[in-house]
């Protein structure tokens, strides 16, 4: 029987959770993989090696963004052993390093809004498999593995096209880039530990298994209205173009 101070936690953790994906219905869909106007000025204005400044961009964009935060939560939700969570995330921080350093260096981007939207429906995909809805629907499991390093990948072309549209200087680009993914990583880990601590306490309650599928289906419905945001957001700029 779970005692006051874990039902407390219990409470906390679903209020945390719904906190976190609530932001995607008030969110502008250009918020997606933004950098800031005062940090995307200063991208723009430096020239040379800047290692601390881009550790902490970096990281500011983890703990700021919301998608990632979300399909980690996803990723992780019903992860136990320390061993498993560090693989998952492991892969996923690969994917992402891969693409976000590959796209900025050789100049490849995916349409901003075309990658969002993808990256809203890794969320998604992410809540339906924690759900157990492949399973049900297909009688097959995906492989969370490939599917946590595939979205890593794609994760990570939604920063790099970002980072394009900011002509970050060629002088000094590849430490100020390994900086930059540091500083995601250290962003990631002190992201996982907060998720972890009230996960840690919210799994002892006795409610866990009925708000754990609310939360999911919150969590997809959150990435389905991001998808929308983005899809409309482009279908927008299309038709501006054409007129």
């Amino acid at each position: 029987m779970p005692n006051s101070h874990q039902l407390s936690f219990s409470r906390m953790a679903l209020a945390f959770t719904l906190i976190v994906l609530s932001m995607l219905f008030w969110a502008d869909s250009a918020w997606a993989h933004a950098v800031t106007q005062g940090d995307k000025g200063y991208i723009q204005a430096i020239t040379g090696v800047h290692i601390i400044p881009f550790i902490y961009l970096g990281a500011k964009h983890m703990v700021t963004g919301y998608d990632h935060i979300l399909f980690l939560l996803g990723v992780i939700f019903f992860l136990h052993g320390m061993k498993q969570i560090a693989l998952y995330v492991s892969l996923f921080a690969i994917g992402h390093s891969l693409t976000m350093l590959a796209g900025v260096y050789f100049n490849f981007g995916i349409n901003s809004y075309i990658i969002d939207a993808i990256i809203g429906f890794s969320v998604v995909y992410k809540a339906l498999d924690n759900l157990g809805a492949f399973k049900h629907w297909f009688g097959y499991q995906p492989d969370t593995r490939v599917a946590t390093l595939v979205f890593g990948l794609l994760h990570g072309f939604g920063l790099a096209s970002k980072l394009i549209e900011y002509d970050i200087s060629v002088d000094g680009l590849v430490p100020n880039l390994l900086a930059f993914n540091v500083g995601v990583e250290v962003g990631q880990l002190l992201a996982l530990a907060s998720i972890l601590l009230v996960m840690k306490y919210w799994r002892a309650s006795a409610s866990f298994a009925r708000q754990a599928y609310a939360a999911n289906i919150v969590m997809m419905v959150a990435g389905f209205t991001l998808m929308g945001l983005q899809i409309a957001g482009f279908v927008v700029t299309e038709l501006t173009h054409l007129n």
